[in-house]
C-alpha cells in the first residue's frame, strides 16, 4: 500500500478505515487538512481513486499481509465481513442504535470476535462505530445492559490500544487540541467535567497526552496474585490510553520477606500478562539518597529518632499522645541516626517518625515511621546497611525522583493519601497525582502475601503456582486464560468502588473464549466402568477421521476407533433399561438387549445391538463411550475447591480456623488414544465432563496424564469427603 494517501472532509473522519490502516500498519498518508473531498478517499500514486468507507475499508483488510484473515479465511468468512461492515452504519442511526446494540450483544454470547476466531475488519467496523458515537455508547458501556458487547468492545480496546490509541486524535473534542480516548470515565471524572465544556474529558487528574510515567511497584514477598494483576493491568491500559509509559520498580525495603525468586517470578507473571515497561528499577537503588533526605529531615527538624517501645508507641498513635522523643535536639537526633546507621545495640532501640501531627483525626498523619533498624541481609545488595526506609517514606520519594506523574494505589490506602502528599511537601519535591482504584476482593479467596505464604509453608498446597492460589500462576495453571482476566478486569474499570466479587463471573468469561476453539475429547471414570457388548458389531476394528470440534474446522481430527466391544461410565449404565435405545456419540442408535447386574443390583455388563438408521432425536441417553483397545490411555482427573471455608476472611482471622479439609479430589479415568498428543498447556473439552488443562501430558502407558478440571461458571459445588 505504499504511495497512498487518504484524503476526507475533516469534520467526518473514516474512524473504521483510520483504525484499519493503523492495526495493519499499513503505510498510508493521511490527509485531514483538506476539504477537497465530500467522502474519504484513497489517491494512488498514478491517479487513480478508491472512495467511500465501506469501499477503502474492504480493500484495507485485502491488503492486510500483517493481519492474517483481516479479510477472512475463506469465501464464507469474507462474506460474513461484508455483512457487518454493510451493517455497521446502522450505529449512526439515532433511532436503531440500541437495536443494534442488542443485536451484536446477542451475536457474541458465545462468540469472541465478529467473524472466525481472529479479528477482521467486520470487528473495526462496528468498534468503531461504537467509539465514535460518544456518550450514548459510553452511557450503555457502565450499564449492565449489553455484557458481551462490552465485554467484546473492552477485550479489542486493550488489546490493541496502542494502534488503536491514534483515533483519539480524531475523536478529540474542539477546540482544546487535545485528544480524548474512548475509554471509560468514572462518575465523579463525568461530574467534573460537567461544567467545563472546553477541555478534554479525562480519567487521570491533569494528564497530557504523551507526558504520562507511571510505575507498577510489587513487593518481592511473594508471587503476583490477582489482585496485583488488576493494578498492573490498570497502569498498562492508562499508559496506552495516554500514549505514556510503565516502569516496574520492586519495592525491596523489607529483606525479612524478600528474594530472588520472588523477583524473578515477578518479571515471569508480568511477561505473562503481556505488560510492556520502559524498565525495571528497584527501591533499593536509591538507599543512599533515601539515608541523604531522611538526614536532612533531621536537620530540618521535620523529622525525630524515636526509641519507645513499639506497642507503647502504637498506644500513643491511637491516643494521639506525643512522644517523650518529639523534642529531641537536632544534635541527638544524629547521634542516634549514627547509632542506627552502625546497627549498635543502642541503635536497634531505635527508629526514625516524622513529624507531622500527633492530633490529626487521620491516624496516618501522626508521626509514621520513616526508617528502622534492621540488621537483616538484603537480597540484592547483602549486609550492606543496618537500616532499611519503610514504604511511606520510600514510595512519595522514589515516585516523584523518577518521574512518576500519576501513582496508581488502591483505596485501601486512601487514609495515606495526605501522608504520601505532606511527605513529599517535607521532603520538598516535585507532587504526584494518586489516583484510587478499588482493591479486588473475591470469595472465599486469599489475597494476603503473608497468610497464602502459611499455606505454602504448612504444605497445604504444592507452591505458589498451585491450581487453588489466586496467583497468576496458579490460575493460568488452572486454566484461565489471560485474556479472560483482562476482560473481567477492564469491565470492572477503575471504579472505586469496594465490592466482594464472584469467581462465576470470572470462568464464565473464560469458558466464552475456550469453547469455541477447544478440542474434544472423551474419557470414560475407571471405577465400575460396563462393557457394552455389540453383538452386530465391527469384527474387526476400524478408524474413522472425525473433527476435535465441529464447529471449529482449527482443531483439527482425532481417530475415532470402533469396535465389537466399548466402554460406558458405571452411572450411564445404571440408568439404561433392557430393550432401551441409546445414541453413542459419533457414531449412531443402539438398542440395549440384556442388563447384568452383580449381587448389589450394581450393572457389571451390558449387551446390544446397532441401530445405526435410529433417530438421535429420539433417544433420552447421549452416552460417551471408549473402544475396548490397549491403545486408550490413563488420565487423573483433578477437581479443585476454595482453600477457605468463610466467604471473606478478616485482617484479624486466624487463617487456621477457615482452612477447607477437602480442596483436591483425584479420580482415575481412560481416555482416547488421541490424548497422547496432547502438552503442558493445552485446554480440551471432556464430552459430557467439562472443560480441563492438561498439566502433565502423555509420558509413558504406565503414568497418567493429568488433567485439571476447569470452571465454566455455573454455580460452585464444593467437594465432598472421598
Amino acid at each position: 500500500m505504499e504511495g497512498i494517501k487518504l484524503s476526507f472532509p475533516p469534520e467526518t473522519p473514516p474512524l473504521s478505515v483510520i483504525a484499519a490502516l493503523s492495526l495493519s500498519s499499513s503505510p498510508v498518508t493521511i490527509d485531514s487538512s483538506s476539504s477537497a473531498t465530500a467522502v474519504p478517499t484513497f489517491v494512488f500514486s498514478d491517479g487513480r481513486k478508491l472512495s467511500g468507507t465501506s469501499v477503502l475499508l474492504r480493500y484495507v483488510g485485502r491488503s492486510a499481509k500483517s493481519l492474517p484473515g483481516f479479510y477472512g479465511h475463506d469465501a464464507f468468512e469474507s462474506s460474513q465481513i461484508d455483512e457487518w461492515v454493510d451493517y455497521a452504519c446502522v450505529f449512526s442511526s439515532g433511532s436503531e442504535f440500541e437495536n443494534a446494540c442488542t443485536r451484536v450483544d446477542k451475536y457474541l454470547q458465545s462468540g469472541t470476535f465478529l467473524v472466525g476466531h481472529s479479528l477482521s475488519i467486520a470487528d473495526v467496523a462496528v468498534w468503531s462505530a461504537l467509539a465514535g458515537s460518544g456518550p450514548r455508547w459510553e452511557s450503555l458501556r457502565k450499564s449492565k445492559k449489553y455484557q458481551n458487547l462490552v465485554r467484546w468492545f473492552n477485550s479489542i480496546s486493550l488489546e490493541y490500544a496502542e494502534p488503536l490509541n491514534k483515533l483519539a486524535t480524531y475523536t478529540a473534542k474542539k477546540p482544546s487540541g487535545k485528544a480524548v480516548s474512548a475509554a471509560p470515565r468514572s462518575k465523579d471524572q463525568q461530574a467534573d467535567n460537567v461544567n467545563d465544556k472546553g477541555k478534554p474529558e479525562v480519567d487521570l487528574p491533569g494528564a497530557e497526552l504523551g507526558k504520562v510515567k507511571l510505575r507498577f511497584a510489587p513487593e518481592p514477598s511473594g508471587y503476583l496474585h490477582i489482585g496485583h494483576a488488576k493494578a498492573a493491568l490498570l497502569n498498562k491500559y492508562f499508559a496506552e490510553r495516554y500514549q505514556g509509559e510503565v516502569i516496574i520498580r520492586f519495592d525491596d525495603t523489607n529483606p525479612a520477606k524478600e528474594s530472588n525468586e520472588f523477583v524473578e517470578n515477578l518479571v515471569k507473571d508480568i511477561g505473562t500478562l503481556g505488560i510492556k515497561y520502559e524498565r525495571v528499577t528497584y527501591t533499593s537503588d536509591y538507599f543512599p539518597d533515601l539515608m541523604n533526605m531522611a538526614e536532612k529531615l533531621l536537620r530540618e527538624g521535620k523529622a525525630y529518632v524515636d526509641d519507645t517501645p513499639r506497642e507503647q508507641m502504637q498506644k500513643e498513635r491511637m491516643d494521639g499522645i506525643d512522644s517523650k522523643c518529639r523534642n529531641h535536639t537536632i544534635e541527638e537526633n544524629l547521634n542516634l541516626w549514627r547509632e542506627m546507621i552502625a546497627g549498635s545495640e543502642r541503635g536497634l532501640q531505635c527508629c526514625v517518625r516524622g513529624k507531622l501531627d500527633m492530633q490529626d483525626p487521620n491516624k496516618a498523619m501522626r508521626d509514621p515511621v520513616y526508617y528502622r533498624c534492621n540488621p537483616m541481609s538484603h537480597h540484592r545488595i547483602g549486609d550492606k546497611y543496618k537500616i532499611y526506609p519503610t514504604y511511606d517514606f520510600a514510595c512519595p520519594f522514589v515516585d516523584s525522583i523518577e518521574g512518576i506523574t500519576h501513582a496508581l494505589r488502591s483505596s485501601e490506602y486512601h487514609d495515606r493519601n495526605a501522608q504520601y502528599y505532606k511527605v513529599l511537601e517535607d521532603m520538598g519535591l516535585r507532587r504526584v497525582e494518586i489516583y484510587e482504584f478499588s482493591r479486588l476482593n473475591l470469595v472465599y479467596t486469599l489475597l494476603s502475601k503473608r497468610k497464602l505464604l502459611w499455606f505454602v509453608q504448612q504444605g497445604l498446597v504444592g507452591g505458589w503456582d498451585d491450581p487453588r492460589f489466586p496467583t497468576v500462576q496458579g490460575i493460568v495453571r488452572r486454566g484461565l486464560k489471560i485474556e479472560a482476566l483482562i476482560q473481567f478486569i477492564l469491565e470492572q474499570g477503575a471504579s472505586k468502588n469496594l465490592n466482594l466479587m464472584e469467581w462465576d463471573k470470572l470462568w464464565t468469561i473464560n469458558k466464552k473464549i475456550v469453547d469455541p476453539v477447544c478440542p474434544r475429547h472423551t474419557a470414560v471414570v475407571e471405577e465400575r466402568r460396563v462393557l457394552l457388548t455389540l453383538t452386530d458389531g465391527p469384527d474387526e476394528p476400524f478408524v474413522r477421521m472425525i473433527p476435535k470440534h465441529k464447529k471449529f474446522e482449527g482443531a483439527g481430527e482425532k481417530a475415532t476407533t470402533f469396535t465389537k466391544n466399548i466402554w460406558i461410565e458405571g452411572a450411564d449404565a445404571s440408568a439404561i433399561s433392557v430393550n432401551e435405545e441409546v445414541t453413542l456419540m459419533d457414531w449412531g442408535n443402539a438398542i440395549v438387549k440384556e442388563v447384568t447386574k452383580d449381587e448389589e443390583g450394581r450393572v457389571t455388563a451390558l449387551s446390544g445391538v446397532l441401530n445405526l438408521k435410529g433417530s438421535v432425536k429420539t433417544t433420552k441417553l447421549k452416552l460417551t463411550w471408549l473402544p475396548e483397545t490397549n491403545e486408550l490411555v490413563k488420565l487423573t482427573l483433578t477437581d479443585f475447591d476454595y482453600l477457605i471455608t468463610k466467604k471473606k476472611l478478616e485482617e484479624d482471622d486466624e487463617v487456621a480456623t477457615f482452612v477447607n479439609p477437602y480442596t483436591k479430589k483425584e479420580t482415575s479415568a481412560l481416555g482416547d488414544s488421541n490424548m497422547r498428543n496432547l502438552q503442558r498447556g493445552d485446554v480440551i473439552q471432556l464430552e459430557r465432563k467439562g472443560y480441563y488443562r492438561c498439566d502433565v501430558p502423555f509420558i509413558k502407558s504406565s503414568k497418567p496424564i493429568v488433567l485439571f478440571s476447569i470452571p465454566d461458571g455455573r454455580q460452585h459445588q464444593p467437594l465432598a469427603a472421598n
